[in-house]
């Protein structure tokens, strides 16, 4: 909301403010408002305390990284209050310096087709770039068409793939995208991350 603090500017009326965990019910209305992920992926909708969970978790314990941000994406307009549209979950310097991994990312489901779930994501991606990020990273649940084709246009390449990662009770395949934002393709992070290297 207006009183968070301001990450950075999406659009004209548009702002990105970090969440706390105090937003949990806040989040979780907006969750069961567009469950469409949640069921994509797990074939249910967000569980009674899943935006508490979402704002709880952190990257896996062998994995290093520098600072975690929960963000609230915001329409804002001087004689309303405050809408959430979207929500982005982001880890800087996941395993080595300079890769950001977009754990989450939602928009409400009103606005898909509208271009401001690229134009939201792009002031991310800017945003990033400034704080030094050299690589964007992120899992897309393979089948996930929707999802799939959308990170595809932004400019994301699989590295590789992950099977058996479980949600609720599938188990799903996840293709591991990257985006150089400094180098012409993938081989430099490659180099330094094995983990994210083809099998």
């Amino acid at each position: 909301m207006s009183t968070h603090p301001l990450l950075f500017e999406i659009d004209v009326g548009l702002n990105a403010r970090r969440f706390d965990p105090a937003d949990a019910p806040l989040l979780q209305a907006f969750l069961e408002a567009n469950p469409e992920y949640f069921e994509r992926i797990g074939g249910a909708p967000p569980k009674p305390d899943e935006a508490a969970t979402e704002l709880a978790e952190r990257p896996p314990a062998e994995l290093s990284w520098r600072e975690h941000f929960n963000i609230g994406l915001w329409r804002e307009a001087p004689d309303t209050a405050p809408a959430l549209i979207g929500i982005a979950i982001v880890d800087s310097d996941l395993v080595i310096e300079g890769c950001w991994h977009v754990a989450l990312f939602i928009i409400a489901t009103a606005l898909h087709g509208q271009g401001i779930a690229p134009r939201c994501y792009r002031a991310l991606e800017q945003w990033a770039a400034a704080q030094g990020a050299r690589w964007i990273r992120l899992g897309v649940v393979l089948g996930n068409a929707r999802a799939e084709a959308f990170w595809r246009q932004l400019g994301f390449v699989e590295l590789r793939r992950r099977e058996g990662v479980p949600a609720n009770d599938r188990l799903n395949t996840v293709r591991v995208l990257l985006k150089p934002l400094r180098e012409p393709d993938v081989a430099p992070y490659l180099a330094l991350v094995a983990r994210d290297r083809p099998e």
